[in-house]
């Protein structure tokens, strides 16, 4: 279905892939890693055909489809929710809305709806719209969402719509770029379902590690080090131990390899002098000198290990709601809510998106003001708040280093730099000013900061958004290390399965504990991962 052969690209005078070659059958489920930086999104634009490469050649089977979900979608337009999961074209669209028209005034009888109607099922609208229905309700669209304007949605929620309407073409090729980002959990189980049962080949870009290993079956790392592709066969926790056995055996390589150099120049060097052995010495001068030598092998990178200092030890009730009451406008949020948190709790907040978690947490947090009921810390309770949507209290005049160091002054020089180098803060990074960063760098910089000097109820919203794997894992490392009260936030199912005990699944204002981490509320709940439980 897709061929690459011998595909050279450099891109900022940095040779990203060198003669590489990659392949991808019908009905393949692939994934695309490597480090940030190093040449995935290029790789996906040249596939579409947006880039070329600088040599070598990409080929597509002439008849299939390719289907794209970028990680971001264009300003949407007057096109409602149903509109885009449908995938239809302008005209269906004035079809569409002229049925609705005569629908709304009880004229059923006019020609016009008529000829729209007979115009609608030739184009197939009454097989696609409510195959879009089923797919838009299983991303955790609302029947009243469908005939709304894409316009009034969050970016998150019309990225969702695209992803349905990608579901629906049903694309040979599916090309998904980082399509859980957007996704609560609830939907991302839904969604890991569907694929399963995807009859056509998927290539994706993912830093969810067990969105992986639930669905593919080949996974091509970009190494940065070679400018190569490598294809493993298996899913990402296979490739992992098969990266590791790969580089032993470079390793292993690469030591005889200079045991037989020693050996052979030690033969030289000896007769070299020695006339009657001239002949062999001249031959294995030249054995030298047609050899390939193995460079040393880089080794896979790996979490950085760093031991954080440990926050005060609070009471052992850190956290008291009763009786809350929390509305927006006229929507009611919470109600005689009652929630306690003790010290040492692993507590991840799992629902719909719109259900309420990033509110509880804001509550939680004291930021946001409750209509009724009380809030109350405990006496020794220090907490810290993560946000992905805030700068936190950065020093816009301070480099990232100087923001950190300052924070934890036993912090040395070394250990700061290597774990903002961990949090993809690459060498001149560290001396930027943090008027300057981005977004997704501020939200990064005060992820270090949390960790640096941990309050000791920590409270955090998606802090695995704008991380790549290996940052994910360090973030993991130091998370399982730390003695405080843990409250969070995330759609990672690797990052839950690893660090929360307890589970707080919320909807529709209501709060239900389970205490126990993910499988447990998965089991509980009714919603376990089987995968013969699916319906595609």
């Amino acid at each position: 279905m897709l061929t690459i052969h011998k595909l050279t690209k450099t891109l900022g005078g940095r040779t990203l892939l060198r003669e590489a070659e990659m392949s991808i059958n019908w009905g393949e489920r692939v994934a695309l890693v490597g480090p940030n930086g190093a040449g995935k999104s290029t790789l996906f634009r040249m596939v579409l055909g947006e880039d070329g490469p600088d040599e070598g050649t990409i080929e597509r089977d002439e008849y299939s489809i390719t289907g794209y979900l970028p990680q971001e979608s264009g300003e949407p337009s007057d096109e409602t929710i149903i509109e885009i999961g449908m995938g239809i074209t302008p005209e269906m669209v004035g079809i569409l809305r002229t049925m609705r028209q005569y629908e709304a005034a009880g004229d059923h009888g006019h020609p016009e709806f008529a000829k729209a109607q007979d115009q609608f099922n030739h184009l197939n609208g009454y097989q696609l719209e409510p195959k879009a229905k089923k797919i838009l309700a299983g991303l955790g669209f609302k029947q009243e969402d469908f005939h709304q304007p894409a316009r009034e949605y969050s970016g998150g929620w019309v990225m969702r719509a695209h992803l349905a309407q990608l579901l629906v073409m049903e694309p040979d090729l599916l090309m998904l770029d980082e399509p859980t980002n957007h996704l609560d959990l609830l939907s991302l189980l839904w969604l890991q379902r569907y694929l399963l049962n995807y009859s056509g080949a998927i290539l994706m870009i993912s830093h969810d590690r067990d969105f992986m290993d639930m669905i593919v079956e080949t996974v091509i790392e970009i190494d940065p080090d070679a400018a190569a592709l490598i294809s493993y066969t298996g899913n990402y926790s296979s490739y992992v131990v098969q990266r590791e056995k790969r580089y032993e055996q470079q390793v292993q390589a690469y030591r005889n390899q200079n045991k037989e150099i020693e050996h052979v120049q030690e033969f030289i060097d000896r007769f070299r002098q020695v006339s009657s052995k001239a002949a062999q010495v001249q031959s294995r001068v030249k054995t030298l000198e047609k050899l390939v030598r193995i460079e040393k092998p880089r080794a896979p990178r790996k979490p950085f290990k760093f031991t954080f200092p440990q926050p005060a030890r609070s009471n052992q009730k850190v956290m008291e709601l009763t009786k809350v009451g929390q509305s927006y406008g006229d929507k009611r949020i919470y109600q005689n809510l009652d929630l306690t948190i003790d010290r040492g709790d692993r507590i991840v907040l799992v629902g719909p998106n719109g259900s309420g978690k990033s509110t509880l947490l804001k509550i939680l947090a004291g930021i946001l003001p409750i209509d009724a009921g009380k809030r109350e810390p405990g006496y020794a309770t220090k907490l810290g708040y993560y946000s992905q949507h805030r700068s936190e209290a950065l020093n816009d005049d301070n480099t990232v280093l100087e923001e950190v160091m300052g924070c934890c002054p036993t912090l040395r020089d070394e250990d700061a730099r290597s774990i903002l180098g961990t949090f993809l803060f690459r060498r001149a990074d560290v001396e930027k000013r943090c008027g300057i960063l981005s977004g997704g760098e501020k939200s990064r910089l005060n992820l270090v900061k949390f960790l640096v000097d941990p309050p000791n109820l920590l409270l955090m919203d998606e802090p695995t958004t704008h991380l790549d794997l290996l940052s994910i894992d360090s973030l993991v490392q130091a998370l399982k290390s730390y003695e405080g009260t843990l409250v969070f936030i995330s759609h990672d199912v690797h990052f839950i399965r690893t660090l929360a005990e307890t589970t707080l699944h919320i909807d529709n204002g209501i709060v239900t504990r389970y205490t126990g981490g993910y499988d447990y509320f998965l089991e509980k709940s009714g919603l376990n991962d089987d995968r013969s439980a699916v319906t595609a």
